[in-house]
């Protein structure tokens, strides 16, 4: 493998690739990166070269067929890299793991009772959504879908408005460690929201539940949002669940394969995997909750721990 890149990644690149277990050739050049690529093509004697169809433009295509591999026939190719990733090796599983770890770590600051009685931070009324940043953790966090639910709306991006009491929060983040991503969507209240929302929450975690007992080997990715989508079309809300029910996690933080009714083809072992139902109403709020999971021979074994407690 030939690995090619400027100065900023020299020293990144070469750790990355040791742990990662690539044995791999770095070039590093800011000015040769185009002859370089030539002529280790030419070296090997590569007449077809590859192009991943998605991730290329048609001006780099021209690019590369005329400056790059002159000569060479260029052919698209769709998805190659990305079935390989769907199936996880022990080190990325070891890697999404520590990810959620430190994602349980954070929900635990903003959370007092996970964090135990030594908390003094947290989620409150009063503070704006964002001003109860994660303290104390290591690596890169991010919040993907930071939401406020108000009882009069579904839920909305993340903002400086105050929380109020009795207010849906869906709290949506994860971690990334050596490149690689975890999930997780908790949905707590600031005090008791009411006996329709908190009707809302049981029947979401009714619906999480029955689809992350579905997730096996050899089980259609389309039966497991089946299974999270009857739990809450039982309940009168088959209409309020708007999403699909997951997506493979990794190197990206949404990957296949997507768990949702449109998905295709079956889970095998080594998949990692969201479980994240939702129901939505206007005039109450939104309610979803999320687990990372990891598929093995008997089932799955859920990465992400923090506790599924609404009223903080």
């Amino acid at each position: 493998m030939l690995f090619v890149s400027d100065g900023r990644y020299k020293d990144q690149s070469a750790d990355q690739l040791a742990a990662a277990g690539v044995p791999a050739r770095i070039e590093i050049s800011g000015t040769e990166q185009k002859r370089i690529v030539h002529d280790a093509a030419a070296a090997r004697g590569h007449g077809r070269v590859g192009l991943e169809a998605h991730g290329v433009t048609w001006s780099q295509q021209r690019s590369f067929a005329s400056e790059w591999f002159p000569g060479a026939e260029l052919v698209p190719t769709e998805n190659l890299v990305e079935e390989l990733r769907r199936v996880k090796d022990a080190g990325e599983v070891a890697r999404i793991r520590a990810a959620c770890s430190i994602g349980d770590a954070a929900f635990a600051n903003v959370n007092p009772p996970a964090a135990g009685p030594a908390h003094r931070g947290g989620v409150r009324p009063g503070p704006g959504v964002r001003d109860a940043p994660p303290r104390g953790v290591g690596h890169e966090l991010r919040a993907h879908r930071g939401c406020r639910a108000q009882r009069r709306q579904a839920p909305r991006p993340s903002s400086e408005r105050r929380i109020e009491p009795g207010e849906l929060l869906v709290l949506d983040f994860g971690c990334i460690v050596d490149g690689y991503c975890s999930d997780m969507t908790r949905t707590v209240s600031v005090g008791d929201p009411g006996s329709e929302a908190r009707r809302m929450y049981d029947v979401v975690l009714e619906s999480q539940r029955a689809g992350r007992e579905v997730v096996r080997p050899g089980v259609e990715a389309a039966a497991v949002d089946k299974a999270c989508r009857d739990v809450i079309a039982e309940a009168g809300w088959a209409d309020a669940f708007l999403h699909g029910t997951g997506h493979g996690v990794g190197l990206e933080i949404h990957e296949d394969p997507r768990v949702s009714a449109t998905g295709r083809g079956t889970l095998a072992t080594g998949y990692v995997v969201t479980v994240e139902p939702g129901v939505y109403l206007t005039g109450i709020g939104g309610v979803r909750i999320e687990d990372t999971v990891v598929v093995t021979p008997g089932g799955c074994d859920i990465l992400t721990a923090s506790p599924k407690d609404l009223v903080l």
